[in-house]
């Protein structure tokens, strides 16, 4: 079937460009990476290991040819400085920056740290790309930027007050995006990224993921904690969408396409509770001790919204984004990747 992100995957391999992935040692990053090369693209990644890893630069190297591996240039370097920032910005033609501090738990804790990575260093990217004259600067944007703004679902220039440190990080990095707009004829899109889960994403750690952690959890036959009452809802969104509207993004040539926000996500609304059951029910062919478990409840958490629901009419009239993956589809997927990589 012809979409615009068929149509664009079968033009890229004749089409080489240079591009540059930030966070490139981290679960988007990597995703990114690997569907680049093989586009026979060349890619540049720049990565601290902060919260990436190695080993899923290692798993990519595998999942491409010799060949394509080559077009990949490493660069180990932290956003907080403006030398490695300009150094892997140089001869690119786009940015997909994916580097961040994520979570909202964390943001509580260490308001600072997040503070100076979101946004210190998404300024140091802005000056970067934009003294090395690079064409499109595509950056992670977060839906925590709706804040506690009550409409469901959420549209893009309908947002409210931020309820976490990172919320703060992540709108601030849309007004620079915009100042930079104006002021300097800079183009960039944010991408509002809605609960994205896959391949390469760590179940392990205190900020991890919901849907990696409680996968871990239920294989490992250990407690899987639900914050609340299990009704807290999210548009829950596979990667594959997430690298879809990252590269629609930076090739959209719709005249109002560039110096916007965009919802990725799916477009449908779960609840945690069902969440738990569609992991279960996923794993209990494998797992047999999973017939009957059950999930543990405790208080809400900080910072929290209690529902989530993107509108994604804006990215497919200026993008052309066509989510390949519902939650079902994604979770087929995901679950077998994690299975593989837990083992």
């Amino acid at each position: 079937m012809s979409t615009p992100y068929n149509d664009l995957l079968a033009a890229l391999p004749a089409q080489p460009k240079t591009w540059l992935v930030t966070g490139v040692a981290g679960f988007i990053g990597s995703n990114l990476l690997e569907t680049l090369l093989k586009l026979n693209q060349t890619v540049v990644g720049l990565d601290n290991f902060a919260t990436g890893h190695r080993h899923n630069l290692d798993q990519v190297k595998t999942l491409v040819t010799p060949a394509q591996w080559t077009r990949f240039r490493f660069i180990e370097g932290d956003i907080r400085n403006l030398d490695a920032c300009r150094t892997a910005c140089a001869g690119v033609d786009s940015v997909l920056h994916q580097a961040a501090l994520g979570s909202v738990p964390r943001s509580l804790e260490d308001p600072v740290t997040t503070n100076a990575v979101n946004i210190d260093g998404f300024l140091n990217m802005l000056v970067a790309a934009r003294d090395a004259r690079v064409g499109r600067f595509v950056y992670a944007a977060s839906s925590s930027t709706y804040g506690d703004h009550p409409e469901l679902p959420k549209v893009e220039d309908r947002i409210g007050k931020p309820l976490s440190p990172y919320a703060v990080t992540k709108r601030v990095n849309e007004q620079y995006a915009e100042v930079f707009a104006r002021a300097y004829g800079f183009q960039s899109i944010g991408l509002r990224y809605f609960n994205i889960f896959g391949a390469h994403q760590d179940p392990n750690g205190a900020y991890a993921a919901v849907v990696p952690k409680w996968t871990a959890a239920m294989i490992r036959n250990e407690p899987v904690w639900i914050n609340g009452d299990g009704e807290t809802s999210r548009d829950f969104c596979y990667i594959a969408n997430a690298v879809q509207a990252n590269l629609l993004a930076a090739t959209a040539e719709h005249p109002e396409a560039a110096n916007q926000v965009y919802n990725v996500a799916v477009g449908e609304r779960t609840t945690l509770n069902a969440l738990f059951e569609a992991i279960r029910a996923a794993l209990v062919p494998r797992f047999a001790h999973l017939d009957g478990f059950q999930p543990s409840y405790r208080d809400f958490r900080a910072g929290d919204v209690r529902h989530s629901l993107a509108d994604i009419g804006k990215a497919q009239r200026l993008l052309g984004y066509a989510p390949s993956h519902r939650i079902r589809d994604g979770l087929t997927e995901a679950m077998a990747w994690y299975v593989r990589d837990l083992e």
